[in-house]
């Protein structure tokens, strides 16, 4: 039997803050190639990984956190960076945790070629808190599936991403407050609208239709249906567990060629505590844990495709935050309208452990706004978790989390959705990143918002905007499309759940 030669094994490290009060590192290690069947060309990726502060929960909000893994191969060290197909079954999870694969097209059955694993989902199977740590994961590699030769040298990269289950159930949108734009039950602004299915939405102004306020034309065209293949939230799905780091975004650039690299690398370099540098396809950050921000569409777009992930809906969004409580008019996303307003003192900032030392508070909701944002080196977004990572955390709205333990969902950075505010936005269907990108480093899915970002949107507010644009039924610029690249702008993906 012969077995897959391999170089270099390199893997992404993510360094976040959980949902509690300690500082959450994910990582990946130890990897190898074993168990090589050469008549059915395949091999087994082998690997250990552990974060902190993971959890499983059947009481509410009755959901667990969990890690997506995705493999890079190339073959020869010249080679391009290629996904890795997974098989749908076959895979080894130690004792006390369970894999779930995430296949391109999430509704069709598994087919080695036409629709295999793009990834796969690692979570506890039983409830628990804590570190979460397993030795020896197998993941099942369809190599002869990707035209790879049963005696090839090749290079892997394995990623980890954290994120977050968001269960299948009714919610509501709107919060009955006074937000631009927010959503409602008409005739009535104050009722909320309550979405019980992914079925298709009236949108109009007959009783009992959603509507929505519409004070500039950034809030959408007002008009519908909501066409039942576009994602409502009702379905289960992931949702990442922070934004999208710089040094997660480093690594992406790496396994890009040059001529890709070089059109998303976000050169804005030096602003808004922006810090990624490098060009010829080596690109470095010295502000690794800190959101990264200047992130045009085509950018969140093409490291979503990338990754396997998809954007998230702005119905999605809502659901992250509220989750299945009775909506607060005027909530931000830990669900109370209460929030900090004092400017932060920082401390050991660009780190892994940059935390709040003064104003931190323990009543209010912590966020990354305009009103407390350090000024000086400062002056930008902060580390992805910083919140949950204080040692003064006491809980949700401390924290600053989501119905669900979903970070920053309210300012830091903006998140980039897909709008239901005009025709191009409600032509999204969330089919999944295939992986790929095209030779020019774009997202290759036709039914995503296009390059030049309309059908794009806004939602949750900044590290740049005022308390009250933080609002999580603020809807001022949910319609309003934008292809720059802004100080202000980052984002995270979502991804239909495997049905359990």
């Amino acid at each position: 039997m012969r077995y897959i030669k391999y170089f270099i094994i390199v893997f992404m490290l993510f360094m976040f803050a959980g949902y509690s009060a300690f500082a959450n590192n994910i990582s990946v290690s130890n990897f190898s190639l074993t168990g090589q069947n050469a008549q059915s060309h395949y091999a087994m990726i082998k690997f250990d990984i552990s974060w902190e502060n993971s959890w499983r929960t059947s009481a509410a909000p009755n959901n667990w956190d969990a890690a997506w893994v995705f493999v890079k191969y190339r073959v020869n060290v010249t080679g391009e960076w290629q996904h890795a197909w997974l098989n749908n079954t076959g895979h080894v999870n130690p004792a006390g945790s369970t894999i779930s694969t995430g296949l391109l097209k999430t509704d069709s059955a598994f087919h080695q070629t036409t629709n295999p694993g793009i990834g796969v989902f690692i979570y506890r199977d039983a409830n628990g808190t804590g570190t979460f740590s397993k030795t020896g994961v197998q993941l099942r590699w369809n190599y002869g599936a990707n035209g790879v030769t049963d005696a090839a040298n090749i290079d892997i990269r394995v990623f980890a991403i954290e994120q977050v289950y968001v269960p299948q159930g009714s919610f509501y949108i709107g919060s009955g407050g006074t937000e631009p734009g927010g959503f409602y039950k008409y005739p009535a602004t104050t009722n909320p609208y309550q979405i019980t299915n992914e079925g298709a939405i009236n949108v109009s102004t007959t009783a009992n239709n959603l509507y929505y306020f519409n004070p500039s034309s950034y809030s959408g065209d007002q008009q519908g249906p909501i066409p039942a293949t576009f994602p409502k939230g009702y379905n289960a799905f992931y949702c990442m567990k922070y934004e999208i780091s710089q040094q997660g975004y480093v690594d992406f650039l790496n396994s890009l060629t040059q001529t890709q690299s070089a059109n998303r690398f976000p050169d804005n370099n030096g602003f808004w505590r922006h810090a990624i540098s490098g060009s010829g396809g080596v690109y470095y950050t010295t502000n690794p844990f800190v959101a990264c921000n200047n992130l045009g569409w085509a950018d969140l777009a093409a490291y979503l495709d990338w990754s396997g992930l998809r954007p998230m809906t702005e119905l999605e969004f809502e659901k992250s935050c509220r989750g299945t409580q009775e909506a607060v008019p005027n909530e931000y996303a830990w669900g109370n309208t209460s929030i900090s307003d004092s400017l932060y003192t920082t401390v050991n900032n660009g780190a892994s452990i940059e935390n709040i030392s003064i104003n931190y508070s323990t009543v209010s909701g912590n966020s990354a706004v305009y009103n407390t944002i350090p000024r000086g080196l400062s002056f930008g977004p902060l580390r992805v978790g910083i919140f949950a990572g204080n040692g003064l955390n006491t809980g949700r709205v401390s924290s600053g989390a989501a119905f669900y333990g979903i970070m920053e969902m309210t300012g830091n950075l903006i998140e980039r959705i897909v709008t239901i505010g005009n025709a191009t936005g409600r032509a999204f269907t969330g089919t999944n990143g295939n992986g790929s990108l095209n030779a020019s480093g774009n997202a290759d899915e036709m039914l995503w918002p296009p390059l030049n970002s309309t059908g794009s949107g806004f939602r949750g507010g900044d590290w740049f905007l005022l308390i009250t644009t933080l609002r999580v039924s603020d809807r001022d610029n949910a319609a309003r499309g934008s292809d720059g690249r802004y100080g202000e702008y980052g984002g995270r993906g979502v991804r239909k759940a495997p049905i359990q």
